[in-house]
């Protein structure tokens, strides 16, 4: 699931107004984390992909750091108590 994530970041960063409604209920901080990878990772994926790295290559690299920022919005979920 990554990996295909990982896809949508050869494509400029943007916040469609699909995903502002989306957003408009989430923490502040969880919407900064998300927009920081968002600018984080189109970025890299050009980055790499400028230096003549392979398509796929790139895109197991955009994904592996995409685990990093998912578990970073994951930490920031306040846990339900049971």
């Amino acid at each position: 699931m990554l990996v295909e994530a990982a896809w949508s970041y050869r494509f400029p960063a943007r916040v469609s107004r699909e995903q502002l409604l989306r957003q408009e209920g989430l923490p502040k901080p969880i919407r900064d984390t998300a927009w920081k990878a968002q600018m984080r990772l189109c970025g890299r994926y050009r980055k790499l992909t400028r230096a003549g790295k392979p398509a796929t290559t790139v895109t197991t690299a955009i994904a592996r750091e995409l685990a990093g920022f998912v578990w970073a919005i994951a930490a920031q979920v306040p846990r339900p108590t049971n």
